[in-house]
């Protein structure tokens, strides 16, 4: 098992070197000018060609490569063109509450698709399959923003149960260290400022969980409905066991290799999903930030956003390899 993952980690090296260098080429080739975008259209060209020098957009491409590989081998993801900030400190602070949308979502996707799935297979052919089939399609096809709005009005305008918008109530003081509301508001001490936070991501993470939770409940469906028709599932209940044992000890682990594949797949659709998400519920979070870097020009946040993102994808794929061979003992990787 080790020598696979150091293998798999070596795969990764080529995977986000060719993800770096498409970024870097397609910014390019996007219309516009950094330094025109930065200081307006009305500046004088003698400005831009300085705002060009001082950000290093003056040399020649093969040497703004150079440069940004370098600083990709040592993670330093460079400044900001827009804000002068520091990339990795402005991700860090944009790319935490996003992570934390996106874990809140899968979460509801699995704790509401699974059993609906393995329900739905169980008792097939009835009212409960064709029901879950039903709500799975409409949570296919309903998009993400249309759902989030729906739930702010008949939850939170209408019912007055749920806040609308943001991540934590103005009046709630959080003191930063990881940049995720919920770990900051429990490092403080404070339940209430906790609860204020899990209290604004009930919408957000649900509005995010419907399309997942869709295809993890009909992938759910599938896997148990294969695994239910096998031969020792039919020896295991020759032999007495009850019907609840027969699918949770025996069917259920096997059905849920594809589950995981799925899972791990829809993670990284997520992060891209709770762009929309983030705009609808007025949350900061990393899709905000970089659709505006996109509309600046602002090349090292995107490059560090796309990086971020290819790094945090292959980790996640990484681990549903192994995690493979815990669910299969008779999966071996060598």
């Amino acid at each position: 098992m080790r020598n696979y993952i150091l293998r798999r980690l070596a795969h990764t090296i080529p995977v986000l070197l060719g993800v770096a260098t498409v970024v870097f080429i397609a910014l390019r080739l996007i219309p516009g000018d950094p330094a025109i975008a930065l200081v307006g259209d009305k500046a004088s060209e003698a400005e831009v060609e300085r705002i060009r020098e001082d950000l290093g957009l003056n040399q020649p491409l093969p040497v703004q490569y150079v440069q940004f590989l370098g600083h990709m081998a040592t993670f330093q993801l460079g400044r900001s063109i827009r804000t002068g900030g520091d990339v990795t400190t402005e991700l860090a602070t944009n790319f935490a509450p996003t992570i934390e949308l996106s874990i809140a979502a899968l979460v509801v996707a699995l704790v509401v698709g699974m059993p609906a799935g393995i329900l739905a297979a169980i008792k097939r052919r009835t009212g409960v399959e064709y029901a879950t089939m039903v709500l799975s399609l409409v949570g296919i096809s309903m998009p993400v923003y249309w759902i989030g709005l729906m739930l702010i009005y008949w939850l939170g305008a209408r019912g007055g149960w749920f806040p609308l918008s943001g991540a934590v109530s103005n009046s709630v003081e959080i003191p930063t260290v990881t940049h995720f509301y919920t770990i900051d508001a429990l490092l403080s001490g404070d339940l209430t400022a906790f609860g204020d936070v899990m209290w604004h991501l009930v919408l957000p993470a649900i509005t995010l969980s419907t399309i997942t939770m869709a295809i993890v409940s009909r992938m759910a469906r599938s896997s148990m409905l294969e695994v239910l028709s096998s031969d020792y599932l039919t020896t295991a209940r020759a032999k007495g066991l009850r019907e609840n044992a027969v699918v949770l000890q025996h069917a259920l682990k096997n059905a849920l290799i594809p589950v995981v594949t799925v899972v791990g797949l829809q993670l990284g659709a997520l992060l891209s999903g709770a762009v929309l998400t983030e705009t609808v519920f007025g949350r900061v979070g990393v899709g905000r930030y970089v659709v505006t870097a996109i509309t600046a020009r602002d090349y090292p946040v995107v490059q560090g956003t796309v990086l971020v993102v290819a790094i945090f994808v292959v980790v996640i794929n990484l681990l549903v390899d192994v995690l493979y061979a815990a669910l299969d003992p008779r999966i071996r990787y060598t």
